[in-house]
């Protein structure tokens, strides 16, 4: 598969200013919520519901936030290309590299639920186009391949 497509990926500090830049570029302001939000869910290491990242920014906040609240800021998170949403898990990744747009093919493991994405073009190109034949103007293919990754399949 010579057309997946890598990067660097920035972590931690360097990939929360990369969102921040990311939204502000979009005019959207960079809360110390939408922050909180934002830092919960890279901290994950698989795919975080709205529920979680609640429940994690309540604990850092000592005060309750509510899942509606984190919905409506990862669906913006999401609309930016600051975060991905895994459908099948109805849940949110960070997207470590927001500056980037590709259609994303997302491979999870249904025994550890980790999320992996790879950037293929040709793949999702493909997609599009055989969409677009058929009259249909697709935003956002969603391309999840469910099984084992290797570490659980071993």
């Amino acid at each position: 598969m010579a057309n997946h497509h890598h990067h660097h990926e920035p972590t931690g500090a360097k990939l929360a200013d990369a969102a921040r830049a990311t939204l502000e570029a979009k005019n959207e302001q960079w809360t110390p919520m939408r922050a909180a939000i934002f830092d919960a869910l890279a901290s994950e290491d698989r795919p975080a519901s709205a529920y979680d990242i609640a429940d994690t920014v309540s604990k850092a906040r000592g005060k309750r936030v509510a899942p509606n609240s984190v919905y409506r800021i990862l669906d913006l998170f999401v609309t930016n290309n600051v975060a991905m949403r895994v459908e099948s898990a109805n849940a949110y990744i960070a997207n470590a590299h927001p500056g980037c747009h590709h259609d994303c093919i997302f491979m999870v493991c249904r025994n550890c639920k980790q999320a992996t994405h790879v950037d293929d073009d040709t793949v999702t190109g493909q997609v599009r186009a055989i969409a677009q034949q058929d009259g249909f103007h697709p935003e956002r293919p969603v391309i999840e391949i469910l099984g084992l990754c290797a570490k659980c399949a071993a």
